[in-house]
């Protein structure tokens, strides 16, 4: 397996330490041609507006497109999760627009307003060692945004105690609103590893 971190801007190195701890060939994806071969991508934490105009720049927009259409893998972290919404409230900024979801920019406010918070993360039992609980997970928000709504067929995986969605999916699309790579917990990347980027088989030949 071979997933590529969007480094145009961003916590992008950070991702990438994490899945090579995790023993999985992970490149940096600055052009076009850094996709190719690629079984997956991440798209990192960083500044939205300034990501979303160097894609455009460096003519990744459709490239990006073009692997979500083929059903590959691709998560969203923070300013990743903005640039994959369809819906940002009416800004204007270059998208990649295809998860059904609002999601709303910093929604906590300024940098100095960053928190950390536990979250309670039913999805992540399926990179926990059988027979035991998944743990809460110390999730790190910096100008984090926040997912105001989602589509029908978007899967909510994470809120706050207030009820605000952080994190969801959409078949092969993963979006969270903090950054699971700032901490030394591997189990979301597992998850986007695992559950995302290689789903479980089909049960008696019939598709899921």
């Amino acid at each position: 397996m071979k997933i590529g971190v969007l480094a145009l801007q961003g916590d992008f190195r950070e991702h990438i330490q994490v899945l090579r701890r995790l023993g999985v060939e992970a490149c940096e994806v600055r052009l076009p041609a850094d996709m190719d071969g690629l079984d997956g991508l991440i798209m990192p934490g960083g500044e939205s507006t300034t990501i979303g105009k160097l894609a455009v720049q460096y003519d990744l927009v459709e490239p990006i497109r073009k692997m979500i259409a083929e059903k590959k893998p691709v998560w969203g972290t923070c300013a990743g999760m903005i640039i994959l919404a369809r819906d940002i409230g009416g800004l204007d900024q270059p998208l990649i627009g295809v998860m059904d979801i609002v999601v709303q920019r910093n929604a906590f406010g300024r940098q100095v307003d960053s928190f950390e918070a536990e979250l309670s993360v039913p999805a992540l039992a399926s990179v926990t060692p059988p027979g035991k609980s998944p743990e809460p997970f110390t999730a790190v928000f910096i100008r984090a945004p926040v997912i105001r709504a989602v589509g029908p067929g978007v899967e909510v995986l994470a809120t706050l105690d207030d009820g605000t969605i952080v994190a969801a999916r959409q078949g092969t699309l993963l979006a969270t609103a903090f950054h699971p790579e700032l901490t030394d917990d591997l189990r979301w990347h597992q998850y986007f590893l695992t559950q995302v980027a290689l789903p479980p088989a089909p049960r008696n030949g019939q598709d899921t």
